[in-house]
C-alpha cells in the first residue's frame, strides 16, 4: 500500500474514528486503525466490537493494498504535522512496518496484520429512514444527560428510541431516564420508520453519534438503518455502526405526573442565572437547592455546612404562580442539564404536586420535550 494525502483530510477522518478506540483493552488490535487503499481512495475504520466507525478519504492511491497501525500515536502524529503538509503513506506489505513522510518528517511505525483486525457483521438491517441532522442532533442534546450511567441498570444506559403516538398521530420519540430524572422528546415520524422496533442505543455510540454531528450542516440528512440488534448511521463518507442493548426499557410513561396542578411560569434566563448564584455555596451532589414559592415571589436557596448560605429572591413581577405556598428542593445540576436544553428566550414552566411528588418541567409553548425531575429532602 502506498498513498498520498493532504494532512487536513487525513487529520479529520482518524479525529472521527480514532474516538472509537478503547483505550484500555486487553487484544491489541483493538488499540490499532484499519487503513485500506483501493481504487483511488483511503478509507479508515476502527471498533471496539461494540461500535465501529468507518470513514473513507480522498487520496492519491499508488498501490492498493491495506494495514493496520496504532490509532492514538497516528493521530498525534498528523495532529502535530504542519497545516497543508502532504502526507505519503507506505507499507510494503507483510511484517514490514508502516513508513510516514511529511516533508522532511519520517517516521515508522509497528504494525498488526490486517487478517486480526474484527469485522462487525451487521447483519440484515430492514428498517430505514433519514433524519436532518439538526433534528438528530436536538434529540441526542435534549436526552443524553439524562442517561443512567449505573451499570447494575444496564437497560437505562443509553436513549430508548421508538415510535409513540402524541395527540393521535404517531412521532419517533427518544427517552432517557437514571431513575432521578426523565427526558422525553419527540418528532414527526419520518418516512420508512414506521414497523421500526423500539432500541436502546448505547452512551458511547450516542456520544460518538453527537461528535459526529459537529461536522454536518443542520440541513443534510442522515441515514438511519437498524434492526432489533444493531443501528447504522451513515452521513457523507462516515459511517457508525453500533451494537444496540439487549434489555427491556421501563414503561417511562407511569413515572410521567398527570395531576399535578401547581403552576410555575419564571423566564428561563432569570432562573438558570438565580440557580447557578445560589448553588456556588456548595459543590457536593447532595446538597439542594431549595425553592420557596409563593404568589408573592421565589426564593432560592442552599446551604453548606463548610461554606456557609447563598439565597435569592424573585419577585412576584416576574414570574407566574397562583397556588398555595409550598417548597421543594433539587439538585442544582440536574436543574441546570434541564434548563441548558432550552432557549434564554423562553419561559420555563414548572407543574409541582407537592414537595415529594416527581415535577414536571417544560419550555412554555413546546409540547414536544418533556422532562420528569425528583426533589429532594430539604
Amino acid at each position: 500500500m502506498k498513498i498520498k494525502v493532504e494532512r487536513s483530510a487525513l487529520m479529520k477522518a482518524l479525529s472521527h474514528v480514532q474516538n472509537v478506540v478503547e483505550r484500555r483493552n486487553t487484544i491489541p488490535i483493538l488499540a490499532n486503525v484499519l487503513i485500506r487503499a483501493k481504487d483511488g481512495a483511503l478509507t479508515l475504520a476502527a471498533t471496539d466490537m461494540e461500535i465501529a466507525a468507518v470513514e473513507q478519504v480522498a487520496a492519491e492511491v499508488v498501490r492498493n493494498g491495506a494495514t493496520t497501525a496504532p490509532a492514538g500515536t497516528l493521530y498525534e502524529i498528523v495532529r502535530k504535522l504542519p497545516e497543508g503538509a502532504v502526507i505519503e503513506l507506505d507499507h510494503p506489505g507483510g511484517d514490514s512496518q508502516l513508513a510516514l513522510r511529511a516533508g522532511r518528517y519520517a517516521t515508522s511505525l509497528v504494525c498488526l496484520p490486517v487478517e486480526d483486525f474484527p469485522a462487525l457483521q451487521e447483519g440484515a438491517l430492514p428498517h430505514k429512514f433519514s433524519l436532518k441532522a439538526g433534528v438528530l442532533r436536538d434529540l441526542v442534546d435534549r436526552t443524553r444527560f439524562a442517561i443512567s450511567t449505573e451499570e447494575t441498570r444496564y437497560y437505562l444506559n443509553g436513549i430508548y428510541l421508538h415510535i409513540a403516538e402524541s395527540e393521535g398521530a404517531p412521532v419517533l420519540r427518544a427517552v432517557a431516564t437514571d431513575g432521578h430524572r426523565l427526558a422525553r422528546v419527540e418528532e414527526d415520524l419520518p418516512d420508512g420508520a414506521s414497523g421500526m422496533p423500539g432500541v436502546i442505543v448505547p452512551r458511547k455510540a450516542v456520544l460518538e453519534l453527537r461528535k459526529l454531528l459537529d461536522d454536518v450542516p443542520a440541513q443534510d440528512l442522515v441515514e438511519i438503518a437498524l434492526s432489533d440488534t444493531k443501528i447504522r448511521f451513515g452521513f457523507g463518507a462516515v459511517t457508525l455502526t453500533s451494537k444496540l442493548i439487549d434489555g427491556t426499557f421501563p414503561d417511562y410513561d407511569r413515572v410521567i405526573p398527570r395531576d399535578n396542578d401547581k403552576l410555575l411560569r419564571i423566564a428561563k434566563k432569570d432562573f438558570a442565572e438565580a440557580v447557578d448564584r445560589v448553588a456556588a455555596i456548595s459543590s457536593e451532589r447532595s446538597r439542594p437547592v431549595k425553592m420557596a414559592i409563593a404568589k408573592q415571589g421565589l426564593t432560592l436557596s442552599a446551604a453548606s455546612p463548610e461554606q456557609g448560605t447563598a439565597s435569592e429572591e424573585i419577585d412576584a413581577d416576574r414570574l407566574e404562580y397562583d397556588a398555595t405556598p409550598m417548597e421543594i428542593g433539587f439538585q442544582a445540576r440536574y436543574l441546570r442539564d434541564i434548563t441548558d436544553q432550552m432557549a434564554d428566550s423562553v419561559r420555563v414552566e414548572f407543574k409541582f404536586h407537592d414537595g415529594a411528588a416527581p415535577t414536571l418541567i417544560r419550555a412554555e409553548g413546546d409540547p414536544r420535550a418533556v422532562y420528569v425531575l425528583m426533589p429532594m429532602r430539604v
